[in-house]
């Protein structure tokens, strides 16, 4: 005979479908009813049973409670009704396990209250019959008559049955013996959206979460830096060494032109770049891409997915994208979003984010050896500068050694930060060396860097004209590969705020205390800049185009190739300056959180359950007027048993936001770690960035994973909720943060706590909420 229960300690019934569940290749079970499972039994196979009732309206304590004969109960007496187990906050499960070849089962399902025998509510209908694991007949509803005949109420009925070998069942039941609790989210899909109730509270109170947020603000450890974005480009290298004698025929050790010579090569306003110009794809001729958001690669014609306006959609995520390596580069083509293209069919949305490594292939070929140089261009107040941080900040998380230099800081270091607008006349002569030659200083400064072992500058200036543009391509040949980064602008209320901006932070205008003023000068400075505006049509190169608002805009690619220039395009491509809010919290206290366990897929504990009521609670009223926003979560099931009392969002599981992989110390504390690995033990303890778990993962391989979940929330224009794990967290918020990879495993990520970030055109800013201690 089987044995059942409602919890594991009445039987191995009780260990639920997910533990028992992993040999039963040769069944087939079905959630309405039907036929009862037939196969090949070998090796003493048995049945797991699983029953489920679901109704979101539960009237006071009744419980749902199976009674019947043998070998289920054993009694038709209400009083020895077997109680079913909550699942879910709307979903109860009865499981157990029976041999293949069992005699029928006849029974009913009752509502009741757990410690009482009054009322007893008995489900009308015929008795219910379970053949083979399968119950028979249409038995997908089960109807209970409250108060008399006055209320009906109803639940929908689920029955599975999976074979399951006895080597199966010993393995559970030694998992279950260590500890380990069944799972509480088998069957939840990978997008699921709560219907909101009339209320969500998390003890009946609307109240117990107060209404103030702030009152739940704690200081940041360390928070992101606010201050000028130009501030935090490199100290300028040159500036600080006492300056040597010029002389236009000066060279340096390695055969580069010194900055005052290449500069020099510029005074002949005539001068006229034939090789350069030569090299320049006839745009012409040029075959442009215009495909409502996607990108296409043309080696393989594939299409994927940029940007999309509509609202969020129920959609399958992450599991890794494998693509063929391809060599082929793009030549003056155009990514643009706002067109349709017929009935192609497109990648889906959030998967798109997956396509970042794809995309990167297929641009590339090998990794290079080569440095690289990216080159801004633009007129002033169109970007520049907050583009350079972010791709600085994205290329040192992937581990790149990745530098921003500034050109304006070098020119106050220079000449003084207070140069009124006179200094950038097209007619200034003197204004127009000086400003070439800390061009030229810059410049040096990055490629002595990359001597000594840098890999991508990100050199920062308004590089408007061609000849500019030629000095730094003569300097860098030999050095470093250059793409130029035209950041173009036509939308006139960016750049009036821009200007603002610029006016209220730069150190330009620190000591102007006329706020009209500094706008009138800035704005002549501008003008000064487009009278001698040249766009970039030289060289490689990358033009984004009304990409600010993250929607309508264009990016155009001409003569880009690598590895490392494809994943800068795809970047490029879903960045933009829309604010929005991303909140990151771990999963309530788990059960291996309070017995120090590493890895592990338990369930919460009462402190995490409370956590995750709370938490439900804070974002209904964060979030209260964001009805796109999203809630993300692993695949383990602390992350979606956490996320379960949130309603009203759509909710998406990455597996590319599971913990580390601990290998074979999953599930080990560690002080076992320590007694049974002392090995393993010191070399996690001197380099934990680096340190690989035998058969599991190092920090080094979560980062790598995590890109794909990085591009979607650069993407991302609504709010994101991301619950996950502590190593998760530290890498996602190192990238923030802009904090040395380095620092990851060390940073603090306590639980019970939501980290607010604030993305916008001002930069990143952080807030903490502590909701528990």
């Amino acid at each position: 005979m089987g044995t059942s229960g409602s919890k594991g300690m009445d039987g191995v019934g009780g260990l639920g479908s997910a533990a028992l569940a992993g040999g039963g290749g040769d069944g087939m079970g079905g959630d309405e009813g039907g036929g009862a499972v037939t196969g090949s039994w070998h090796g003493g196979a048995q049945l797991y049973v699983s029953l489920k009732m679901e109704n979101a309206r539960i009237i006071g304590d009744l419980v749902p409670h199976v009674y019947g004969s043998e070998p289920i109960i054993g009694s038709w007496e209400p009083a020895r009704a077997l109680a079913m187990e909550r699942e879910l906050a709307s979903m109860w499960e009865l499981s157990f396990v029976v041999p293949p070849d069992h005699e029928t089962l006849d029974f009913k399902f009752l509502l009741k209250p757990k410690d009482s025998e009054t009322p007893c509510i008995i489900e009308e209908g015929p008795t219910r019959l379970l053949t083979g694991g399968m119950l028979e007949g249409d038995v997908r509803l089960a109807n209970f008559r409250l108060n008399g005949d006055d209320e009906l109420l109803e639940f929908r009925v689920f029955n599975k049955a999976d074979i399951v070998s006895p080597l199966d069942l010993a393995a559970s039941w030694r998992v279950y013996k260590e500890n380990f609790q069944p799972s509480k989210v088998r069957g939840i899909p990978d997008i699921s959206i709560n219907e909101a109730p009339t209320h969500a509270t998390e003890d009946g109170s609307g109240s117990s979460l107060e209404l103030d947020l702030e009152h739940y603000v704690v200081p940041a450890p360390t928070a992101p830096p606010t201050e000028y974005a130009a501030n935090l480009a490199a100290t300028p290298a040159s500036l600080d060494q006492p300056e040597a004698p010029w002389t236009n025929d000066m060279l340096l050790s390695d055969g580069i032109q010194s900055p005052r010579s290449a500069a020099a090569d510029f005074k002949d306003d005539s001068y006229h770049n034939k090789d350069t110009e030569a090299s320049v794809a006839d745009s012409s001729n040029s075959k442009k891409l215009q495909v409502s958001g996607m990108v296409e690669s043309k080696s393989v014609g594939t299409l994927i997915q940029l940007q999309k306006k509509d609202k969020p959609q129920g959609l399958y995520v992450d599991r890794g994208v494998v693509s063929p390596k391809l060599g082929k580069s793009f030549s003056a083509c155009s990514l643009a979003s706002g067109l349709n293209f017929g009935s192609t069919k497109a990648m889906p949305e959030a998967a798109g984010a997956v396509a970042a490594a794809a995309v990167a292939d297929r641009l590339h070929g090998s990794k290079e050896d080569r440095k690289l140089a990216i080159v801004l261009v633009g007129l002033p107040a169109r970007g520049k500068t907050f583009t350079a941080v972010k791709l600085t900040r994205y290329l040192r998380w992937l581990g790149h050694e990745t530098k921003h230099f500034n050109v304006g800081k070098y020119r106050r270091l220079k000449h003084g930060a207070n140069q009124s607008a006179d200094f950038f006349r097209p007619d200034n002569q003197e204004g127009i060396e000086a400003r070439n030659e800390v061009a030229a200083l810059a410049m040096e400064d990055m490629i002595d860097w990359m001597h000594g072992g840098g890999q991508v500058g990100i050199f920062d200036a308004t590089n408007s004209t061609r000849k500019r543009r030629y000095m730094l391509m003569k300097m860098a040949e030999g050095n470093c590969k250059i793409i130029f980064l035209e950041t173009i602008c036509n939308d006139r209320n960016i750049i009036e705020r821009n200007v603002r901006l610029k006016i209220q932070q730069s150190p330009d205008y620190a000591d102007q205390p006329d706020y009209e003023a500094g706008l009138q000068d800035f704005l002549e400075r501008l003008t000064n800049y487009e009278k001698v505006y040249e766009p970039v049509q030289e060289g490689s190169y990358i033009k984004m185009i009304d990409m600010v608002k993250g929607e309508g805009g264009q990016l155009q690619v001409n003569n880009i190739s690598g590895y490392l220039p494809g994943r800068i395009v795809f970047f490029l491509v879903n960045s933009h300056l829309a604010p929005r809010p991303i909140l990151l919290t771990r999963h309530g206290e788990s059960l291996h959180n309070v017995r120090g366990r590493v890895g592990g897929d338990t369930v919460l504990s009462e402190d995490g359950e409370l956590y995750s009521k709370k938490l439900a609670n804070f974002i209904e009223k964060r979030l209260k007027n964001e009805k796109t926003a999203t809630i993300w979560t692993s695949t383990l099931q602390r992350t979606i048993l956490t996320a379960t009392p949130i309603v009203g969002f759509p909710k998406i599981q990455w597996r590319a936001l599971d913990e580390i992989n601990s290998g074979v110390c999953d599930g080990m504390t560690y002080e076992e770690i320590k007694k049974i690995m002392p090995e393993e033990y010191e070399s996690r303890k001197k380099d934990k960035l680096r340190y690989r778990y035998p058969r599991g993962e190092s920090y080094l391989d979560v980062i790598q994973r995590l890109e794909p979940v990085i591009i979607e929330l650069e993407r991302q224009r609504a709010p994101v909720v991301v619950i996950s794990h502590q190593a998760v967290l530290r890498a996602l918020y190192s990238y923030f943060a802009d904090r040395p990879l380095r620092e990851v495993p060390d940073m603090e990520m306590p639980l019970h706590t939501i980290i607010e970030i604030q993305m916008g055109v001002t930069g990143v800013e952080e807030k903490r909420y502590k909701l528990m201690d």
